[in-house]
């Protein structure tokens, strides 16, 4: 015991040291981000360049060093040499840049999540630190060495088994933990991965696909900063309440610069929160929608049916069917975007009627007169109408509602559809976007490019603003008497420009629809539909992805059960499978059960093996079949769950149908628990969602009401029933379906 307590010093002691040094770096990083703040918008504009630079910098550092507060060291490595190395959220030298602490992402950290007694890596033995706080309260030993093993040493199959399971038991708090100081070998070889190309990590229930996805990013951006600094890094999550739910994660690991959004989020400036029928989002998934929104946008590209009679100072002019024609042919060969082309467009058709103007008049025109009559042409009413009919400006919003609510628009770009297909997708022009909807938005986007009106009027803006800066910098000089030739009011005015925030990268991408990222990755990406993929590939060029899902939970009917279906027609043969096989969330005979109804109803599944099981870890409970009585038993269930055990986090997982009648339940039991959302939130113990609201989220107890019910769409049951780390209760007044009843 004495022994054990001294080495509980002497780590102390160590972690005491290393907390010490976070503390100093973190006053450095301040102390100079304030000297470069206090310095002002003054200098050169190289300088100004400079400092802003630095600045963000020291901000963006001192942000790294706060966010690792928590568990900062975890870890400790003694080496066959003798030497001793301490691995956690960031690495940390001495004055003279000696390392005192080992990044968990560099390479002299590997050993740590990779060595095995048969494989040891020059490692002797493997100390994984409990820290509570600022204090050590645990150690954990693998001895590494071959030797020992002969001899009879048992060692364990699990890196840091006790502290893994320690982790495993804690309650859950509604907001995802990392797993730095828990990796296991094969999450840690998918996470160390290669960054060229798309890697698809398959993996069932609990196996730690997302936190192997958002360490893998860490771990990306640290080891290829130079490549992903200025590019960024682009996280897709299912849904907003799930963005929540890990957005503690990166941070705690030393990152901030990701873009996290879902697909819904897409575009900037606009929220898709409308809903609609399956059958609709899994029409408007289909891949025939790049062809179709290309048709929609040459469909505002037309010749008219006659030529149309302009005029202007008296002059009898014509926009003549011919000259629209080789003006459309004209601008469609720049290959530029609808609205960009249509500057080509525009110009062409001017220069033809001024030619008519010069040979109607039989007059010889000066430049100057040519810049004035084009200038008026393009003013005129009857000629604006006239090329805005020929080559019309669109937004995106407009030519995809169009689509939906003109029969004839969606007749036109999509032949292909039957008629029921089309009235299928009919709806009114003021209906709210949907998530399936921005895909094809983004496809218009991408075709339509920026409207040249809009260009202009965005320049003329531009100049009135910078007209304004600089009566005001005159104002300044006049009022202060300042200046006498040393500044002028354009210096002066440039100063107030260049003194606004400066936006980091991943500010700057969030707000840029035609952003190109340097990777991508996207979580529970089974459920994506084929437009979906394509409009997430256009923004990484390289193809630099991690894909991570499980094609046996597919939930929405416009996603995919086979990777290689989903990924080939946009990413051909440049992406490759890893599968993850352990679960560590899911008590084994919960896990059992969800495999076995999986195999019964025809899903996918991947092998899964439970690293642990609970003791009372799966029950049923059959109810009459009475209105309300299934809701009622369900939320006593709850409730004596959150009297024995406040602590923990409760979901009940019902059809959408049957929520409000469980929430009225609750409420009858329970005061002030549930808030009623669908999302788990701080504070909130118990939460009421459908299957899909749970999907990729845990908690430690989850009662399922009505499987039999759920089950119609299997991979929603198999979701609902493999999310809890401690308990799964069945509900039910129907027949459970065939493989959950617990068997044993």
């Amino acid at each position: 015991m004495a022994g054990r307590q001294d080495e509980l010093a002497r780590e102390q002691a160590v972690v005491s040291r290393l907390y010490a040094r976070l503390d100093e770096l973190r006053a450095v990083a301040r102390d100079r981000l304030a000297e470069t703040r206090r310095e002002g918008p003054s200098g050169s504009p190289q300088n100004r360049s400079e400092r802003d630079a630095f600045a963000t910098m020291y901000s963006d550092r001192a942000a790294r060093l706060d966010a690792v507060e928590d568990r900062l060291v975890f870890g400790r490595l003694d080496l066959d040499d003798g030497a001793t190395r301490y691995v956690g959220r960031v690495g940390i030298t001495d004055d003279e840049h000696r390392s005192l602490l080992t990044d968990w992402r560099a390479p002299a950290a590997q050993a740590f999540y990779r060595a095995t007694a048969v494989h040891p890596d020059g490692v002797r033995r493997r100390r994984h630190l409990v820290t509570t706080g600022r204090t050590v309260s645990g150690i954990e030993d693998e001895v590494l060495d071959l030797d020992a093993v002969q001899d009879g040493l048992e060692v364990s199959t699990l890196s840091g088994e006790g502290a893994l399971l320690a982790s495993l038991a804690e309650r859950r708090t509604g907001r995802m933990s990392d797993i730095v100081a828990t990796i296991q070998g094969e999450q840690d070889r998918i996470v160390r991965d290669d960054l060229g190309g798309a890697l698809v990590v398959q993996g069932g229930p609990g196996t730690g696909k997302t936190a192997v996805a958002l360490h893998r990013a860490a771990y990306l951006l640290y080891a290829h900063r130079r490549v992903l600094e200025r590019s960024g890094v682009l996280l897709v999550g299912p849904s907003r309440a799930f963005l929540r739910y890990i957005d503690q994660v990166l941070p705690s690991l030393g990152e901030t610069g990701v873009v996290a959004t879902t697909v819904a989020e897409l575009l900037p400036g606009l929220r898709a929160e409308g809903v609609e029928e399956p059958a609709v989002a899994e029409l408007k998934g289909r891949l025939l929608w790049g062809a179709a929104v290309r048709r929609a946008v040459r469909a505002r590209e037309r010749v008219p049916a006659a030529d149309v009679p302009v005029r202007l100072d008296g002059v009898d002019l014509a926009v003549r069917r011919r000259d629209v024609r080789e003006a459309i042919a004209r601008a469609r060969r720049t290959r530029k975007p609808h609205n960009e082309a249509r500057a080509t467009f525009v110009r062409e058709m001017l220069t033809r009627l001024v030619d008519q103007y010069r040979t109607r008049t039989d007059s010889e025109l000066s430049e100057h007169d040519v810049a004035v009559l084009t200038e008026d042409l393009r003013a005129d009413r009857d000629v604006r109408v006239a090329l805005n009919i020929a080559w019309f400006p669109l937004t995106p919003e407009k030519l995809v509602s169009d689509l939906w609510a003109k029969p004839h628009r969606l007749a036109e770009a999509a032949p292909q559809l039957t008629g029921a297909e089309r009235e299928l997708l009919r709806r009114s022009a003021d209906s709210a976007w949907t998530e399936s909807d921005v895909p094809i938005l983004d496809e218009a986007a991408e075709l339509l490019g920026e409207d040249d009106t809009v260009a202009r009027a965005e320049a003329r803006a531009a100049e009135a603003e910078r007209a304004a800066e600089l009566a005001y910098a005159k104002q300044v000089l006049d009022s202060t008497g300042a200046g006498g030739g040393l500044v002028d009011a354009e210096t002066l005015a440039s100063r107030f420009a260049d003194s606004g925030p400066v936006l980091t990268t991943a500010e700057r991408a969030a707000a840029d629809r035609s952003w190109t990222y340097g990777h991508v990755v996207v979580d529970e990406a089974q459920e994506l539909s084929p437009m979906a993929w394509r409009a997430l590939v256009r923004r990484v060029p390289t193809r630099s992805m991690t894909i991570v899902g499980d094609v046996a939970q597919t939930s929405s009917v416009a996603g995919t059960r086979s990777w290689r279906d989903a990924l080939d027609p946009v990413l051909r043969d440049g992406w490759r499978l890893a599968e993850l096989t352990v679960s560590y969330r899911t008590p084994a005979t919960v896990a059992d059960a969800a495999q076995r109804f999986a195999a019964a109803a025809g899903l996918p599944v991947s092998p899964l093996t439970a690293a642990r099981d609970v003791p009372a870890a799966m029950a049923a409970v059959r109810t009459d079949d009475l209105p309300g009585e299934t809701a009622r038993r369900a939320a006593g269930l709850v409730a004596r769950h959150v009297a024995a055990d406040g602590s923990g986090r409760v979901a009940v997982v019902a059809p959408a149908d049957r929520l409000a009648q469980v929430r009225r339940a609750l409420a009858e039991v329970l005061d002030g628990v549930v808030q009623g959302s669908s999302s788990p939130v701080d504070g909130e113990s118990v939460v009421v969602q459908t299957p899909r609201q749970a999907k990729g989220l845990e908690f430690d107890a989850v009662v399922v009401v009505e499987p039999a019910e759920i089950a119609a769409v299997p991979g929603d049951l198999y979701v609902a029933v493999t999310r809890p780390t401690q308990q799964l209760v069945l509900v039910h007044s129907l027949d459970l379906p065939p493989g959950l009843v617990h068997e044993g």
